[in-house]
This record gives structure tokens, C-alpha cells and sequence, in this order.
């Protein structure tokens, strides 16, 4: 795919991009790449490798600018990137994308943008903000959930999904990771080290940094909540098994001399008194009663009940 950047991105064949003088987008597999990419006249030191993708980056070549974009899914943020490549020079900018991942980020731009000043820089900046245009909503989403959680867990709720927890913090520390990669991506597009860019566009570039940044310190906040979460949690249960403690503590004390009598008359000596007396049993009794009632105030008045 082949796109001319006018007021809006404008699809053409590949022949108009030669014979033209405005800056273009290229959306291009790895396969057309490797038979087109000369075509292009961009001076690559090194060939971008698709299949070697781990992090979103730019590197800076002799006369061009290469890089690599690892997008977390944003409905499953801790599983698979989504990846791909480009390459840039003061012409216009190559995609190299296997799986449609740029496409559907260029198609995005191309249905919600239309430029007065049309130019590279404020394509990128576009392409850039419409990978993160609805993060904002997401790390509300996420801190809704955690508020529920908070609630359940003050509440004393024995049904927290404290796996759940887990994963909300996962996917945050995934969706930070990414904030930084796409920081440092947009600093050495603001850098211009091979001047490229019009300097009077290059707010572009600080105008996408103070986003992610916003973004990234959102996630940050998200993180240390989840902690907080997480710590209020393993005091509630703490608390929780005090309590059956101080439960099991009570009864065994309240047992004790009860245990005690038992074990002293089950003894059956021929000289004990007790065993012949009439009222030994309901002596015995009353005895046991007044031990537990006699315990269960103190304890109460202790406020160990």
C-alpha cells in the first residue's frame, strides 16, 4: 500500500510516488521489502529484521532512520506484541508489517485525520497518538477495578479475586514498559540528528512525549495501587487468621481446667472421699459451669471476644 501525505492520506499507486514531490507513507511485507526496498534510495546501513522484535526503538543510520514498533494487545496488554518495522528519510517513511498491524494503525489515521499543514512530522505524531488514543480510557477501566477491589477487601469480602489483582498489576507493568520505549522513540525523532524533520514540526514530537509521559506516570500511580491493594489484602487476612487464633486460644483456656478436673477424678483412687459423697457429681457440674461463665467475662472484659 502507498499513500501521498496531502490533507488527508491519499492511496496511490507506487509509479505517483516517484514522480511526486510530497512526502509519502509505504505500507510494504517483508518479502516486498527485501525486492523494493532499493527503489526507495534510503541509505540503510543496517536491514531492519522483522522476525527479530522485542522492544519499540529508532536507531539513526548514515542517511536514514531505522526502528521497530512491539505494541502490547490492548485487550490482553501481558500476552503477545504486536510488531513490525520502518524505515524514514526525509521522503516519507516505510512500513514493513507482516500481520496488518500498520495497516490498521494507517487506516485509523486516515479516517480521523485531515491536515491544514500536511507534513511527515504530524503524520508520525498521528500514527503515534492513535496507538495510545483510548489508554486514557483503559487506565480509568483499571482503576474503576481496583477501586471495586479496595471495596470488597474493607468490606471483608472472602471472594477477592486476588488473581485477578495479579494480572491487573502484570498488564500495567507491560503497558509502562511500553510507555518508555515510545518516550525514548519520540525523543530521537524530536533529536532530528540527521535533520529530516522541519524544526518548526518537531513540537510534534514534544507534543506525543508529554502524552506518553502523562501516560506513563498514570501507570506508575496504577502500580503503586496495586501494591497498596495487594499489602491491604495480606492484612486482612492476617487479621482474619488473628482472629480464628484468638478463637482457638479462648476455647482451649476455657478447657483447660476443665480438662484438669476430669483428669484428676478419672484417677479412681481407693482413698479419694469425693467418690463416695452424693453430691460429688452435681458439685462437679456446677463447678464446670461457673469455670466457663467465669472465663467467657473475663475474656469478654479483656475484649478478647
Amino acid at each position: 500500500m502507498y499513500f501521498l501525505i496531502e490533507e488527508t492520506l491519499k492511496k496511490v499507486a507506487r509509479e505517483d510516488i516517484k514522480g511526486s514531490r510530497k512526502q509519502y507513507v509505504a505500507v510494504l511485507t517483508s518479502e516486498e521489502w527485501k525486492t523494493k526496498k532499493d527503489s526507495f534510495e534510503m541509505g540503510i546501513d543496517i536491514d531492519p529484521d522483522i522476525t527479530d522484535i522485542y522492544t519499540t526503538k529508532a536507531e539513526v543510520n548514515y542517511d536514514s532512520l531505522t526502528g521497530t514498533f512491539a505494541i502490547p494487545d490492548r485487550k490482553n496488554p501481558s500476552g503477545d506484541d504486536m510488531k513490525f518495522a520502518f524505515v524514514l528519510d526525509e521522503k516519507g517513511i516505510v512500513f514493513i508489517d507482516d500481520h496488518g498491524t500498520a495497516m490498521d494503525i494507517i487506516n485509523g489515521v486516515q479516517r480521523t485525520k485531515k491536515w491544514k499543514m500536511p507534513s511527515l512530522e504530524r503524520f508520525l505524531y498521528d500514527f503515534l497518538d492513535q496507538i495510545v488514543r483510548d489508554d486514557l480510557r483503559l487506565m480509568e477501566k483499571y482503576e474503576d477495578e481496583l477501586d471495586s477491589m479496595e471495596k470488597q477487601i474493607i468490606e471483608g469480602d472472602e471472594n477477592l479475586p486476588s488473581g485477578r489483582l495479579n494480572d491487573i498489576r502484570n498488564d500495567i507493568r507491560y503497558l509502562r514498559i511500553h510507555y518508555e520505549q515510545l518516550i525514548d522513540l519520540a525523543q530521537e525523532l524530536e533529536e532530528n540528528e540527521n535533520g529530516f524533520f522541519k524544526l518548526e514540526n518537531l513540537r510534534y514530537f514534544r507534543l506525543f512525549i508529554n502524552r506518553a509521559e502523562r501516560l506513563h506516570e498514570e501507570s506508575l500511580s496504577l502500580r503503586d495501587y496495586t501494591m497498596q491493594l495487594r499489602d491491604l489484602y495480606k492484612a486482612h487476612l492476617d487479621i482474619k487468621q488473628n482472629r480464628i487464633m484468638t478463637v482457638l486460644t479462648v476455647v482451649t483456656t476455657i478447657f483447660m481446667p476443665l480438662t484438669l478436673i476430669v483428669g484428676w477424678y478419672g484417677m479412681n483412687f481407693v482413698y479419694m472421699p469425693e467418690l463416695k459423697w452424693e453430691w460429688s457429681y452435681p458439685v462437679v457440674i456446677i463447678a464446670s459451669v461457673v469455670i466457663v461463665i467465669a472465663s467467657l467475662l473475663f475474656f469478654k472484659k479483656k475484649k478478647w471476644l
